[in-house]
């Protein structure tokens, strides 16, 4: 609790702050068969680093911020593992768990294969507080994910690209449920944040690879969000920034709890003293908003119903590629200005039960839709770019903890979701006016899935599963079988192994392009269209003690059935509103493997916390319009993160330091040949460098909490170039490059957050 309250801020883009829970007190005894105390047991709450040894006499006795359904986990070298699921929602005493003999010499295994998940002994943490207190984050979740192997830096792109996939790759699951429109809407070449602020969750659990039966959908990987339960009591928070102000507030009753809170945007001060790269003739202007009641019908349940919704507004002028061809758009002129309107809600409800502290049941269900008013032009006309975007699903799954070593999950989701888009693809010189065009599709997914947990012996464990899927819209059946498994190699090390295989429908622009416009829910092309697939193979090895973490990661993934255009020339645009006329078949493929190293140590040095992530990888892939197997735009074969954190008791103060490498992005040059040897090939961008410091110093006035903050990202002003703009010139009949940049080089952010509720000193 020292850091939770110190840390609770909110960075650039809404982040509506919630207060830190209070502690929740756990006491209990461990006895053997014969009714005594095991002395030395290490009881700790699973997927947490909250736990205890045992007394002399068994006892035990910790104290936790974790609240909700949670599973009670007791080890010991000569004992069977034994796990108890329990409701935390109050101080709980009195336990009493039985261990049965075993011989053993080493702690039960846990697979780790591909997954980092907030919290748990033998995976990465990576905690709420740890997400916005690391410099270069920015408060955003997914942008944090960016430090962990794996992933790619990717300052002018939006979404999480994991082991050679893009963003659409990867699912952002918020209990149990898809989020649709995870990122904020932005115009081209200024990435959108995520619309998470990282304190509404208690855990997060990121998959880069192998990951359970339970999702699907996502070639690459997936991030699994849990939001938080009852609050520790009523609160309300207050903050301003550089960019805004925002405002949240929480009534918790004995059961249940309300909050609400809501925000306003404008970056108008900030881009007044910040030099920018792009031309905002639209300052970033935004608002958001949200409700949320949570209920506990009794100790062994919980019910959350939550609504979000936020807008926004900007507009940018960007060089027009247009302008020395034949295309439509050559009469905007030299530059053209988009303009970006949004408007996002997003509802969910869920609800779970444990049952005799033996079965669980959890359903949920939500629907969201996301709304775009997006246009390109110049002063006299524009073309539009409009479209909703809606997806309602639903959840069921049940588990039976069968025994100790043996767990059963099963579980069925039914997902409905399309796409509505009105776009501009020409202008009428003669009567003068914009030709647009209305596409549409609906598609449905019908899921069932099951998956076991086993742990036949002490050191070995098991997780089979497979999942089926139905699309309706493809008019196809698929079946995904999984397995990961784990094996203790020493006291505190282990190898985990995991493989499976992974579908994922073909992109919106295919979907819309090629859907019956009579009928929406049926594509043109028949039933000759097929899900994508990649197959996984991952093996690690991971040592874990005291606070200290070492793991080597190396992986294979092999891309089958990619969509593909054929008979076509690669354009680099990636804002392609059609693709009208042309034939896709599903002949694409491609390959990515590659290994990655994760230190961590949090021992070694007292109030000091760091980490080193390296990764790299080697990966081509034909798929949509690659005329050739290549490596894609988005690719760095290697990739650095070094972070560090140090907190000073005396001036009450956080310092947080992060540098970031990525060897060059391939790009491609229209002034080459597109073959084999010259496509997306010997022309790199310079290494990306990036050096970020975040400050922040607590400071209260009586029983009032306040912390002020600085952040500041690439210090040191380096230009960092993400790729190359070619704009053809018809005089000398060669393509003119210039250089693809962020928004801003060097961005420094200042704010300060008020909590106006009381806390004691020994919260800090």
């Amino acid at each position: 609790m020292k850091r939770l309250l110190f840390f609770i801020y909110c960075i650039p883009g809404l982040l509506l702050t919630v207060s830190a829970g209070a502690q929740i007190k756990i006491s209990g005894t461990i006895l053997d068969s014969k009714n005594k105390g095991v002395k030395g047991a290490n009881v700790y709450i699973d997927n947490t680093i909250d736990g205890a040894t045992a007394d002399s006499d068994g006892v035990f006795s910790f104290t936790t911020t974790e609240k909700g359904n949670m599973t009670l986990v007791v080890t010991d070298p000569k004992y069977k593992l034994q796990g108890m699921p329990m409701m935390l929602t109050h101080d709980t005493s009195g336990i009493v768990i039985h261990l049965l003999n075993a011989i053993r010499n080493l702690e039960d295994v846990t697979i780790t294969a591909g997954s980092f998940a907030s919290g748990d002994r033998t995976k990465t943490v990576m905690n709420p507080i740890e997400i916005v207190t690391t410099a270069g984050s920015n408060g955003d979740l997914v942008k944090a994910m960016e430090m962990m192997p794996g992933t790619q830096q990717t300052g002018t792109e939006t979404g999480l690209f994991v082991r050679g996939g893009d963003a659409s790759e990867v699912a952002i699951i918020a209990d149990g449920m898809v989020v649709q429109s995870a990122f904020s809407n932005s115009g081209p070449g200024v990435p959108g944040r995520s619309r998470f602020n990282p304190f509404q969750f208690q855990g997060v659990a990121f998959s880069s690879g192998g990951y359970s039966a339970r999702f699907g959908q996502a070639l690459s990987g997936v991030l699994d969000l849990n939001t938080t339960d009852l609050p520790d009591k009523s609160n309300v928070n207050l903050g301003i920034n550089s960019g805004g102000v925002y405002a949240s507030g929480t009534k918790r009753w004995k059961k249940s709890s309300f909050d609400a809170g809501g925000g306003y945007n404008n970056l108008t001060p900030f881009y007044k003293i910040a030099k920018t790269n792009f031309n905002f003739y639209d300052v970033p202007v935004g608002g958001s908003g949200y409700a949320r009641y949570v209920w506990t019908p009794n100790k062994n349940a919980i019910l959350k119903a939550s609504v979000n919704t936020s807008f926004s507004h900007s507009g940018i002028k960007l060089p027009n590629p247009y302008t020395d061809t034949s295309n439509s758009f050559q009469y905007l002129g030299d530059s053209i200005r988009f303009t970006n309107r949004d408007l996002n809600t997003y509802g969910s409800i869920s609800y779970k039960q444990v049952f005799k502290n033996k079965y669980t049941l959890f359903t949920a269900a939500s629907y969201s839709l996301d709304r775009t008013n997006n246009s390109f032009g110049n002063d006299y006309f524009s073309f539009p770019i409009k479209q909703d975007e809606h997806r309602a699903q639903f959840r069921i799954e049940g588990k039976d903890f069968v025994t100790n070593h043996f767990t059963v999950s099963v579980g069925a989701e039914l997902q409905s979701f399309g796409l509505d888009k009105n776009f501009g693809y020409g202008y009428d010189t003669q009567n003068k006016q914009v030709l647009t065009m209305a596409q549409n599709f609906i598609e449905t997914q019908e899921v069932a899935y099951a998956e076991a947990e086993w742990t036949p012996i002490y050191w070995l464990a098991l997780k089979p599963g497979v999942r089926y899927e139905h699309s309706t819209l493809l008019n196809k059946n698929d079946i995904a079988p999984r397995l990961s498994m784990a094996i203790k190699t020493g006291m505190h090390s282990q190898i985990s192994l995991a493989t499976g295989v992974f579908y994922q429908a073909p992109g919106n622009l295919y979907l819309l392009t090629y859907t019956d416009p009579n009928h929406p829910t049926k594509l043109t092309l028949g039933d000759s269209i097929n899900m994508q697939s990649a197959i996984h193979y991952i093996a690690n090895w991971q040592w874990t003690k005291s606070d200290r973490t070492f793991r080597i990661e190396g992986y294979y993934k092999s891309y089958q059935n990619l969509i593909r255009e054929l008979n076509t020339f690669y354009d680099p645009n990636r804002y392609r509103t059609s693709i009208d006329g042309t034939s896709i078949n599903n002949s694409g493929y491609g390959y990515a493997q590659g290994f990655e190293l994760f230190w961590r140590d949090k021992k070694t040095f007292k109030n000091t916390d760091y980490w080193i992530s390296y990764s790299y990888i080697d990966t081509k892939r034909l798929y949509e319009n690659f005329p050739v197997s290549a490596t894609p735009t988005f690719i760095a074969k290697h990739t650095l993160n070094v972070v560090g954190k140090y907190f000073v008791d005396k001036l009450h103060t956080n310092f947080s330091a992060t540098y970031s490498f990525s060897s060059g992005y391939p790009y491609y040059n229209p002034n080459r040949p597109q073959t084999e040897g010259n496509f997306l090939k010997d022309v790199t961008t310079p290494t990306f460098n990036n050096v970020a410091l975040t400050i922040a110093y607590l400071h209260s006035f009586g029983k009032w909490f306040s912390v002020f903050y600085l952040s500041a990202d690439n210090i040191l002003n380096t230009h960092n170039v993400f790729g190359e703009r070619y704009i053809y010139n018809s005089a000398n009949q060669t393509y003119m490059q210039s250089p693809i940049v962020p928004p801003l080089y060097r961005t420094i952010f200042i704010g300060a957050n008020f909590s106006l509720s009381q806390f004691s000193k020994d919260e800090l």
